[in-house]
């Protein structure tokens, strides 16, 4: 039971209970920014994001190489590097090769993306603009000490 300093005369002070192990409850990141400004921004990121990336169309072109298709060739460092680990597993050749094949169907792949902003009307532009760029900066108000 607790008793306030001087309830009893016994001459034993009564000692106030502290929890030592209390925390200030701190903001987004530790600073005392606010929790819900954080929140808020981030919906709007991730908003904006998804109307940013479902206005994108990405295509691929054709592998050419003398103007002829060139995906055939790029897999020939790759077949002949898999044949080869198939006769010896620790062939540095074989591994060699099915690496390389690998990053050169990776890197072609990649090289012939071709990404296009679909036309849209400029609120739709100004709205993808404003989540994103509003919602960036209510996150970064919301994570600095104030």
């Amino acid at each position: 039971m607790y008793a306030p300093p001087g309830a009893f005369s016994t001459g034993i002070e009564a000692r106030r209970m502290v929890d030592t192990n209390r925390r200030h409850l701190r903001g987004a990141g530790g600073t005392p920014g606010g929790v819900g400004t954080f929140f808020l921004g981030f919906i709007m990121i991730v908003a904006g994001g998804y109307l940013l990336t479902d206005q994108v169309m990405v295509t691929s072109g054709a592998w050419r190489w003398g103007g002829y298709n060139a995906f055939g060739l790029s897999l020939l460092p790759l077949l002949l590097g898999v044949g080869l680990l198939f006769v010896n597993g620790r062939s540095l050749a074989g591994w060699l090769l099915t690496c390389a094949g690998a990053v050169i169907i990776f890197v072609g792949i990649l090289a012939h993306l071709e990404i296009y902003f679909r036309p849209t009307s400029l609120f739709n532009t100004l709205l993808i603009l404003v989540l994103l760029v509003g919602g960036l900066g209510l996150v970064v108000r919301s994570l600095r000490e104030s």
